[in-house]
């Protein structure tokens, strides 16, 4: 990666108000009739949670894979660790102390937004004859996946600001969209979320980072470079 590639400008200005208002637009609307109880939205959801229910129970090694993963690999503390060993390399690798600082803050406000959300729509969680697993606090949004894209939007905007190569940017896109595409999935699959909350996980998570950059570049970067 080339630090110095920080100093120069955008080719081509991101249509920011766009994205915002793409992101936006839908979350809102999703937070609303989620709040409201919708019928038709929660009739999609059950129907999906069910059926996938039911595959989770006809095939137990799938299951328990997505336990693991869950869990383990896309965990919202492993997210938050790995944000944590990020701001770590931005504080003593590349010795750039704000950086690392709004990166961190956009985490801890992502998770305050999941956290008051949850407590505001008080949405219960699926509940099964015969669950496969389980999961604590409300459903809407879901923190698995909103963290998972919070970190991982950060890891792939810290790379362009720092110039990286084109083999190095293309696995980690992969890697990313792996990870928030499968934690959202295993959620579902393991019936501990209605679709509705990992969408708008999906959907909060790249907003809070679409703003959170966008604030930085605009007002912060700027000054830093002065």
């Amino acid at each position: 990666m080339h630090p110095a590639r920080l100093d120069s400008p955008p080719r081509r200005p991101r249509p920011v108000r766009a994205l915002t208002a793409a992101l936006a637009l839908p979350s809102v609307l999703l937070l609303a009739l989620v709040a409201l109880r919708w019928d038709p939205l929660m009739d999609l959801d059950r129907d999906i949670a069910r059926s996938l229910h039911g595959r989770a129970l006809a095939e137990p090694g799938v299951t328990q894979v997505n336990r693991v993963l869950t869990d383990w690999v896309w965990d919202p503390w492993t997210m938050r660790l790995l944000c944590a060993v990020i701001v770590l390399v931005l504080v003593w690798r590349l010795r750039d102390l704000l950086l690392a600082g709004w990166v961190a803050a956009t985490c801890l406000v992502g998770t305050l937004l999941q956290q008051g959300l949850k407590a505001a729509v008080d949405r219960p969680r699926p509940a099964w004859r015969d669950p496969v697993d389980s999961a604590h606090y409300a459903a809407f949004p879901s923190g698995h996946a909103m963290t998972a894209t919070v970190v991982c939007a950060l890891v792939l905007w810290l790379l362009r600001r720092y110039g990286a190569g084109r083999t190095l940017w293309r696995t980690v896109l992969a890697l990313a969209v792996v990870s928030v595409l499968g934690v959202g999935l295993t959620r579902l699959w393991l019936g501990v979320h209605w679709p509705s909350d990992v969408l708008a996980g999906w959907l909060l998570g790249a907003l809070t980072v679409t703003l959170s950059t966008a604030a930085y570049g605009k007002w912060i970067a700027p000054n830093a470079r002065a």
